[in-house]
């Protein structure tokens, strides 16, 4: 026997099929919200720490600033005490400069060669005296400048022919003027640690020879003075 559904069957199916879709709409729109909200709270957390880190470096940050401002004044100290621990050296040192310099004038002075007079300002000081000839002159400039241990750069300002003394007893000489440098004992410790062995940096033979007089009695200059 067969049975006939006079049901509006299809319009029921229709309305299920519309609740399902709805259903399921609702649970995607939820799950959405979800992820949205776990997400949002995902990168809360992930940006709160990573404001904490930023917070820790600017921290330490301020605090090496801190420390290269300490630092930078502690060089500025070091080097302040160094300046005047070294003006106290150089001083110590400055005593014994005139010691120094009558010895070598005495050793690098070749014979032929007359100081009358010597000044001396600050590290450079200045001769004046009488020589035979050019070649005393040019003889003096070359001991001063390589076999003394204690004078450098010596430098001829003034030479001039004069005349000293009247009638039979005249005799020509060249008057001049040499300025040269005086080594402090730190700057003859640096140049004598640059060769090896210590030994005398340029020429290495010192002359012996002491100051000489060429004439018995110059005029108005029988006595050298610093």
């Amino acid at each position: 026997m067969v049975k006939i559904n006079l049901l509006p069957h299809r319009e029921e199916t229709r309305k299920q099929r519309g609740k399902a879709f709805y259903a399921l709409l609702v649970l995607g729109a939820l799950v959405g919200v979800g992820i949205v909200i776990v997400g949002a709270g995902l990168l809360e957390g992930l940006m709160h720490r990573q404001e904490q880190r930023n917070n820790v470096l600017r921290q330490e940050n301020k605090r090496l600033d801190g420390e290269i401002k300490k630092v930078a004044t502690l060089k500025q100290e070091i080097e302040s005490l160094r300046a005047r621990q070294q003006a106290v050296e150089d001083l110590q040192g400055d005593r014994n400069q005139p010691v120094y310099l009558m010895d070598e004038l005495v050793m690098q002075t070749p014979e032929g060669i007359y100081l009358k007079s010597l000044k001396q300002d600050g590290q450079r000081v200045v001769l004046v005296g009488y020589a035979q000839s050019n070649e005393r002159v040019s003889e003096y400039l070359r001991n001063l400048g390589n076999n003394s241990q204690w004078l450098e750069r010596p430098d001829l300002k003034e030479i001039k022919a004069v005349t000293l003394g009247q009638g039979k007893q005249a005799k020509r000489i060249f008057d001049f003027t040499v300025d040269v440098g005086i080594k402090r004992p730190r700057d003859k410790e640096l140049v004598s640690s640059k060769v090896p062995g210590g030994a005398t940096p340029v020429g290495g033979v010192q002359s012996a020879t002491p100051v000489r007089s060429m004439a018995p009695s110059p005029v108005g200059a029988g006595a050298t003075k610093h």
